[in-house]
């Protein structure tokens, strides 16, 4: 029997279904495992970390949305700021660096997770290089360094202002570098 669809899973998930948390679960797993550990560089608070996700998910924290992208992609994205909030707890911040690509000496996913990480992880870094180089700083520190806005801000010697808005355009540059690509394909 095949599994019900990630959008599925989730329309449940918010009617209070329990049996589609843990199939979501166990689907992610272990992908969100080693994307938190790669942050936290830590195995319990990488578990941890993926607890905190799935209690997020629980209680309706964040709202999906498909038009705007896949449902693995939401989840990462709410394992990243899980990860940071984590460290930042911990004041380690500064000094934990996120890295980009998994090794597979250590990780647990199957050869398929990999590989769509990595195809991932190449699109991102042609599209970025697309991108002008004040914006790869600022993208680079605040999404792969964990660094806040501020944090930023205070490091690049820029307002907090400026941070921001070069987030914003650089995300939407990235956006249509990527759409691009992908309309390249078709």
């Amino acid at each position: 029997m095949e599994k019900p669809e990630d959008l599925q899973l989730y329309e449940q998930l918010r009617s209070g279904d329990k049996a589609s948390l843990e199939a979501l679960y166990d689907k992610y797993e272990k992908l969100l495992y080693s994307f938190a550990y790669k942050m936290v560089r830590d195995p319990g608070a990488a578990e941890e970390v993926v607890q905190e996700v799935m209690i997020k998910l629980w209680r309706g924290i964040g709202d999906y949305a498909a038009d705007k992208g896949k449902f693995s992609s939401w989840l990462l994205t709410i394992t990243r700021n899980t990860a940071i909030d984590y460290l930042r707890k911990q004041k380690r911040v500064k000094s934990e660096e996120v890295h980009q690509e998994f090794d597979t000496a250590d990780t647990q996913q199957s050869v398929e997770e990999l590989v769509e990480w990595k195809e991932q992880g190449d699109r991102l870094r042609q599209a970025m290089k697309h991108l002008k180089h004040e914006q790869q700083v600022i993208i680079e520190m605040f999404y792969f360094k964990g660094y806040s806005q501020r944090m930023i801000a205070d490091e690049v010697d820029i307002p907090l202002g400026t941070v921001k808005g070069r987030i914003r355009l650089a995300l939407k540059n990235l956006r249509n570098q990527l759409y691009q690509e992908r309309g390249d394909l078709q």
